[in-house]
């Protein structure tokens, strides 16, 4: 009965967390269209794309969510002992120490902007154009630092929904700056460095907008900086090896954006990865991100109270939730990649030849889409251990293996990068796998396989039924945008239709907590 409940919690959390985020992630489509119809996926928009990953990847190292998952394990034990003052204390001096950090190393990274851009070669065939843009883009790494912090508190008092938002008021300002300000720019280089500062300003508004819900908690953010606390110091320790196995997947696009960019078309395929990427990462902010993120402080108290069986079947739940939401959306994206594709991007400057380099390139992220959502979740798991050592020395291992796969696949063309990837991903999952058994023991094995094969299944079935639908539509009604989303729309709902049917028919525990949680929105 308890682990029932416990289910019932996390599909409601879940759900707000997940309906919250997929509107940034539809927003974030929508602002990656609106990119594409201005400058398409070929020339100097590659410049941009270097210059925005590399200050990402320094984001995804020292900041935001990163950070927050450093932070988190140690504050939400601070507050489970009540501890409540020191808790607040122990924040507000990280605070003003990320503060003055960060503000440092985003001025150093200014100032050293053509050496940090060198490895790339000549982006776009202007090396001066992604220097200048990624001088534009890197404040951004102080600025989600200190978001890391205000997001990290907010959901170690399980406020999920409101820093869930806030991305999407960041892509609602990078929209209205890209269609007010990129007609009214006189060439590409300032359009593209419109598109830049409207990132950055995004960014400010990220950071303000959840500081008012820090005011509703009981306690606040001081002016104090107390170095010498034994839990500022461990958040540091933490950090580095937190922010290596998050950080993986931006490591992981900038190898893959490196072996674009140095070894096929320097002005296509590293923008045509980007975007395969863009969609790729949607159902894993709305559901993998979503789900890690919520059950995150659990594992933190859990591990608090040296509750292992709690923790072990909160880590299974969790990874039996990402395999229900995920293996369908991977088969969708392998068996729909060239539909999905075009109805998003093609468009103005974008042509068909953009659109197969982008297809071929999502269809081969997607065999990695739910092992990556898997080791979140594990990674997670060991970041609530207050162990990060583990998961660390696997991530150097999958950026090794994914180096090494790159560099062997990249001949088969364009999607042989991201097909690296993908393998890594399988291969870091099976390490992460091994090593929390050795640790914890066994994790529900026998339920979480049987979820597995079952959805599986029923996911097959969901590519049986789905392409073909859209096939014969496709050829029947045309290329007209009208067209294409009914044909595409159609194969979906008569796609994940049958994929519900068949979880039903296959006994998915996990479809009844999706049930449950519709029929408390139909009573609400």
């Amino acid at each position: 009965m308890e682990k029932r409940a416990t289910g019932r919690r996390l599909a409601w959390s879940t759900a707000i967390f997940s309906l919250a985020t997929g509107l940034s992630r539809i927003l974030g489509l929508v602002r990656e269209i609106v990119a594409a119809y201005y400058f398409g996926a070929a020339g100097k928009v590659n410049a941009f794309t270097v210059a925005f990953q590399v200050p990402n990847l320094f984001r995804s190292l020292v900041a935001d969510a990163a950070l927050s998952s450093a932070f988190v394990p140690v504050f939400s034990e601070l507050l489970e002992k009540g501890d409540r003052k020191r808790a607040w204390r122990v924040a507000s001096t990280l605070f003003w120490l990320l503060l003055l950090g960060l503000g440092a190393l985003t001025a150093l990274l200014i100032v050293f902007a053509p050496l940090v851009i060198a490895p790339f070669g000549d982006p776009g065939g202007d090396f001066d154009l992604a220097v200048g843009l990624s001088r534009v883009l890197f404040p951004i790494v102080v600025l989600l630092g200190v978001s890391g912090i205000i997001v990290g508190i907010l959901n170690s008092y399980e406020h999920f929904t409101v820093p869930a938002l806030t991305p999407v008021f960041w892509n609602l300002a990078i929209i209205a700056g890209l269609i007010l300000g990129v007609p009214r720019a006189d060439s590409l280089d300032a359009k593209l460095y419109v598109y830049a500062f409207s990132i950055l300003i995004g960014t400010v508004i990220q950071v303000l907008l959840p500081l008012p819900w820090l005011y509703g908690l009981d306690d606040r953010l001081r002016v104090a900086i107390d170095w010498r606390d034994p839990a500022v110091r461990r958040v540091f320790v933490l950090m580095f090896p937190v922010t290596i196995g998050l950080g993986l997947i931006n490591f992981n696009l900038v190898v893959n954006t490196l072996f674009a960019s140095r070894f096929l078309d320097p002005e296509l395929d590293p923008r045509a990865i980007d975007a395969a990427f863009r969609i790729y990462m949607l159902p894993q902010g709305m559901f993998s991100v979503a789900i890690a993120t919520v059950l995150f402080p659990r594992l933190s108290r859990l591990a608090a109270r040296e509750d292992r069986d709690g923790f072990r079947h909160t880590v299974a739940l969790g990874l039996r939730q990402i395999a229900f939401t995920l293996v369908p959306a991977s088969v969708v994206f392998a068996v729909l990649a060239t539909p999905i594709t075009r109805i998003i991007y093609e468009r103005g400057a974008w042509g068909p030849e953009a659109t197969a380099v982008t297809a071929g390139a999502l269809a081969a992220f997607s065999l990695g889409l739910t092992f990556n959502g898997a080791m979140l979740m594990l990674n997670r798991a060991f970041f609530s251990l207050q162990t990060p050592w583990t998961p660390t020395a696997i991530a150097f291992g999958n950026l090794i293996v994914n180096t090494l796969l790159a560099a062997v696949l990249y001949h088969l063309g364009t999607w042989g990068i991201p097909l690296a990837t993908s393998l890594a991903n399988v291969a870091g999952t099976a390490a992460l796998l091994v090593v929390f058994r050795r640790r914890m023991g066994r994790i529900e094995f026998e339920e979480t396989a049987r979820t597995v094969l079952r959805v599986t299944v029923a996911s097959a079935a969901l590519a049986i039924v789905a392409y073909p639908v859209w096939y014969l539509l496709d050829e029947a009604l045309g290329r007209s945008l009208a067209a294409q989303i009914v044909s595409l729309g159609t194969a979906l709902a008569a796609g994940f239709v049958t994929y519900l049917i068949s979880c039903r028919l296959l006994g998915v525990r996990e479809l009844d907590a999706l049930l449950s949680l519709l029929g408390r929105f139909r009573r609400g």
